[in-house]
């Protein structure tokens, strides 16, 4: 099993990205992270971004974007900005209700999805989608996260939120299973824990099977990109998102 890269979902240190960018990644990269995943570019172009990631060894692991940045017309400086920065996984982190509240709804935005994949797949590129837990809501027995599933092509990666879908009431043997049911489509996945004791645990304090669903990862689930996530803080984010790291080393070197 090839070990996927290790990145960090830089929302995770946005004030530290808003006030010093620069001092971030450098901080960042010192940790031993090995790319980041941008949501936002904090008034920067991306030749600034890339030349920044340069400077510090890491890669970018892609970017979080809106979804009307991938509708016509603005697909085209999307793909641009994209290019230039060496971006290949383009991931939508949320879409409005009326996308999303029946079935027709996630029917048609698979459709979206679609398209869009077959767009960027000229460039080298992916279009994904990343959960947050109205995802999990069913219609006829059916999440809509499994609607949108099955009905988007191999090419639109299904970037799932560990922590996000637990609390949106998913069990950690139905997240074993989406891994394992749309095998190659876990390209990037967040690692966000979950615990219901401890609103502030970091990765490997709570209650996900971190070393089944790694593996589970790297056997079937074609991840390219682990990547770190925190959201709540038991320390300046810096040191959660250094603490996390720590911790997940350690659990991949049991794999």
């Amino acid at each position: 099993m090839a070990r996927p890269k290790i990145g960090l979902q830089l929302f995770s240190v946005r004030e530290d990205c808003a006030r010093d960018l620069p001092g971030t990644l450098k901080a960042v990269a010192e940790m031993g992270y090995e790319g980041v995943e941008f949501a936002g570019y904090y008034g920067r172009s991306a030749r600034e971004l890339r030349e920044l990631l340069e400077k510090f060894g890491l890669e970018p692991a892609g970017t979080h974007i809106g979804i009307d940045a991938l509708r016509d017309p603005s697909i085209d400086e999307t793909v641009r900005f994209s290019r230039e920065l060496g971006l290949k996984y383009l991931i939508v982190p949320w879409i409005p209700e009326d996308m999303r509240n029946s079935r027709e709804a996630w029917l048609k935005t698979a459709r979206f999805f679609n398209l869009v994949a077959e767009r960027l797949k000229r460039e080298g590129m992916y279009a994904g989608y990343h959960n947050h837990t109205e995802e999990f809501k069913r219609f006829d027995g059916e999440t809509g996260w499994e609607i949108f599933a099955k009905a988007t092509v191999p090419d639109v990666v299904l970037q799932l939120d560990v922590g996000n879908a637990m609390h949106g009431g998913v069990t950690m043997d139905q997240i074993l299973d989406f891994v394992r049911k749309f095998p190659g489509r876990t390209k990037t996945i967040h690692l966000k824990e979950f615990s219901r004791k401890d609103p502030n645990a970091l990765l490997g304090e709570g209650e996900v099977r971190w070393a089944e669903l790694l593996s589970a990862c790297m056997k079937v689930g074609g991840t390219e990109w682990f990547i770190v996530e925190q959201e709540s803080y038991k320390y300046p984010p810096l040191k959660c998102v250094e603490l996390s790291l720590r911790n997940l080393q350690k659990i991949l070197e049991t794999l």
